[in-house]
């Protein structure tokens, strides 16, 4: 199929074409009416028929209807796919170029800057995307999940994509899922994508957003009352009379962030807000197809009519009675309402000047959200104030950024001292090069975004970042300090009304200036290349296959104390310019890891050299690579929280991790170290996590046996000569155990090609 700027219509037919029979069945199987993710699910089921679908414990094979990958990430999945020696991906699949433009200057500059810095990745993509048929979106575009969700996103579609954000599409009633580039390839390449049978999660919502709330402060109480780990395993979906008074885009943003609970995506009905939306973005013929079969693009009348019979979990939001909240810090379910904001950060001993104020990001930098706090702005500038600390504004896309140019938005934000940053994710994943804070200074900055790690937006451990809506940020921009309410409080003698936005231009988006290369008909005669001596961009070698032994004796090479997210694991920030380079990205191995032997991050005992003292992690990973020493990480609860960045899987691997042994998994986490050979257990018991030393061996037995549902059989072995045995579950199926005794689920793939299979 043709890769071009918006879904193909044959797509949608073939999609729709089957969804009332497949509809049919899944009533049929179930005896019941469905949810609408479970009338998604069931249209793109390998076999509809006969796939058990037990939710949480049944494995599905699925047929995703497009890929979407991310430049950081896209690299290493790429990497991948170049392997298997297919001319041509299965799929339509887009790149797009987002995530290595660092905000520092301004949008003009950071994208000439980002442009001659990664000149070379933006030729491996760009080339390498021609050769196999991707679309390639390229940099200043916008960033990937706005521009898939004014592009690609279509209702009862569904896709896979390498960032954890992909549920954004959920705001177009699609199942969007994050996975890692291997999951990626796997359907790149033509196979199916494998999900456990995911739980169901019900959010009814009633009454009406007015006021100072937002779309972001609904998911902000999804996080607060469901906590980072609550969604594990499940798919929310929105229903109930609420969610008519939210934008198509306002749903992207709920679903979107979404990832923080560690659902497996979330999505909303399709309507007229969806309509609309897809209309004003080019799409009319996809609404009108859409509209003909909408009874099928939302939730049967009896599952709205009784929820709690399909859904596992019912939570009930009045949207009347939400107050504007901020989370944080370091985690985005510690919640603040506004009006608790100055006590509880006097209560920790927070600072309560902010030292910076960023709007945008993946989560929320559409036409409405810019329209809301640029209302602000206005109200601002007309009563001469300006904001009292640094105000940076990344536009989501390069038609959102033309269209609040022509109306005047950007002009508004400007005359209250906001700078605009390129098209891109900027600070939200650590792209952003801060001059006026050191490491070690606490400080606060709120921001529109949607993860707030320790180190997560600019590196430093000691900014405390607090996610919120971006008019509420630009509220706190205005007052420069959390000792504010903005339903309250004025700033400077100024009460601020409450932001007024724009659902949709009324004049009708602009395209401003066209980012996407569609691919040639053929590749044939297109050079990729990847120079040898390139500190970026690296050829796989295929991980070794298991060797049928038990692996006795593993090292303790980290024992994690508490959260431990990808970003703990493998750090962004800087070292987004390594990630198509795995001997190079793996020298970030664990350094945010926090040691629970010592309290500190990053650092540990060498196993190769344990009386040499502590060095960092990836220094002793190494050394036990280059010695042969195979080792094991344990952590603590969610280990693997955060991005779906395969890299904090593939660095273990590389560096000769056999397992990961820890109390929970975070969905995305666990499902990568799969697909590259690496053992991913939990302790049956979570307290044995307390026996573990640091200079313990651990040994995993009966591995020749390994089989679905089944414990296996662990033992620590303690310095004294004393041991522990323990049992670890698992959730590995058949396929999966192929996986790891193949050394990973990749060189599976390239045996097949081979054989022409």
């Amino acid at each position: 199929m043709t890769v071009t700027a918006s879904t193909p219509l044959e797509l949608l037919d073939e999609v729709y074409g089957r969804l009332p029979e497949r509809a049919a069945i899944g009533r049929r199987r179930l005896g019941r009416g469905l949810s609408l993710a479970e009338k998604i699910l069931f249209n793109h089921l390998a076999d509809p028929e006969h796939q058990e679908v037990e939710r949480g414990r049944s494995y599905a094979e699925l047929y995703p209807d497009r890929v979407a990958m991310q430049d950081a990430t896209a690299q290493m999945a790429l990497l991948q796919f170049t392997t298997a020696g297919l001319a041509q991906t299965a799929v339509p699949t887009t790149v797009h170029c987002d995530h290595l433009i660092q905000a520092h200057s301004g949008a003009v500059q950071d994208l000439l800057d980002a442009n001659d810095t990664n000149q070379e990745v933006y030729e491996f993509l760009r080339t390498v995307s021609a050769k196999y048929g991707i679309g390639f979106w390229k940099p200043g575009s916008g960033i990937i999940h706005q521009v898939v969700l004014e592009q690609y996103a279509f209702p009862g579609g569904m896709m896979i994509g390498t960032d954890s954000h992909t549920p954004n599409a959920g705001g177009l009633a699609m199942v969007a899922i994050g996975v890692g580039g291997a999951d990626a390839v796997d359907v790149m390449v033509g196979g199916t994508f494998g999900l456990r049978w995911p739980k169901l999660i019900g959010v009814r919502l009633t009454g009406a957003l007015s006021g100072w709330a937002s779309a972001k402060d609904v998911i902000l109480k999804v996080a607060e009352l469901l906590t980072v780990k609550g969604g594990t395993g499940a798919i929310v979906e929105y229903f109930g009379p609420g969610v008519d008074s939210i934008s198509a885009t306002g749903r992207a943003t709920i679903c979107n962030m979404g990832a923080e609970i560690g659902a497996t995506t979330s999505l909303f009905p399709y309507d007229d807000h969806s309509a609309i939306y897809l209309k004003s973005t080019g799409r009319e013929a996809h609404a009108d197809r859409a509209s003909a079969v909408m009874t099928d693009l939302r939730a049967d009348a009896d599952v709205e009519a009784d929820p709690a019979a399909v859904f596992d979990q019912v939570v009930e939001i009045d949207l009347s009675t939400l107050e504007p909240q901020l989370n944080g810090p370091h985690t985005p379910d510690l919640a603040h309402p506004v009006s608790r904001m100055a006590d509880d950060a006097r209560a920790n001993g927070w600072p309560l000047e902010i030292s910076a104020a960023l709007v945008g990001s993946c989560t929320n930098s559409s036409y409405e959200d810019i329209t809301r706090a640029a209302s602000l702005a206005r109200q601002a500038s007309a009563k001469g104030l300006r904001v009292k600390t640094p105000l940076l504004v990344t536009p989501g896309s390069e038609r959102v950024r033309a269209t609040i140019e022509r109306d005047g938005l950007l002009a508004d934000l400007e005359a209250v001292g906001a700078t605009v940053l390129a098209n891109a994710c900027g600070p939200c994943i650590g792209q952003w090069k801060r001059d006026d804070v050191q490491e070690g200074v606490p400080n606060v900055i709120v921001t529109s975004y949607n993860r707030n790690f320790p180190k997560r937006n600019d590196g430093l451990a000691s900014t405390l970042a607090f996610v919120t809506s971006p008019e509420t940020v630009m509220a706190y921009a205005l007052a420069g300090t959390l000792d504010f309410n903005p339903l309250t409080d004025s700033v400077d003698g100024v009460r601020l009304d409450p932001p007024v936005g724009e659902e949709l231009p009324a004049r009708g988006f602009e395209s401003g200036e066209a980012g996407f290369i569609a691919p040639p008909p053929s590749g044939e005669g297109v050079d990729v290349v990847v120079r040898p001596d390139s500190d970026r961009l690296q050829l796989l070698e295929p991980f070794p296959a298991w060797d049928g032994r038990d692996f006795t004796d593993l090292a303790v090479l980290l024992k994690a104390k508490g959260k431990c997210t990808t970003d703990h694991i493998s750090a962004a920030g800087p070292w987004l310019k390594y990630r198509g380079h795995l001997d190079n990205i793996s020298q970030n191995l664990f350094l945010g890891a926090v040691n629970a032997f010592t309290g500190e991050a990053g650092m540990g005992r060498c196993p190769v050299h344990p009386d040499g003292g502590a060095e960092p992690f990836p220094q002793a990973a190494r050394h036990c690579r280059e010695a042969g020493v195979p080792w094991v990480a344990v952590g603590d609860e969610n280990y693997g929280e955060g991005s779906s960045r395969e890299h904090a899987a593939m660095e273990p691997r590389f560096m000769n991790a056999k397992a990961i042994i820890v109390r929970s998994f975070a969905r995305i986490h666990e499902t990568n170290l799969k697909k590259q050979g690496v053992l991913p257990l939990t302790f049956a018991d979570p307290a044995v996590y307390d026996e573990v030393r640091e200079d313990d061996r651990i040994s995993i037995l009966g591995l020749a046996d390994l089989a679905p549902d089944q414990p296996v059989a662990c033992r620590i072995t303690h310095a004294d000569g004393t041991t522990v045995d323990f049992a670890c579950n698992h959730t590995m199926s058949p396929e999966h155990i192929d996986w790891f005794r193949a050394g990973g689920a990749l060189n599976l793939i390239r045996a097949k090609h081979e054989r022409g299979v």
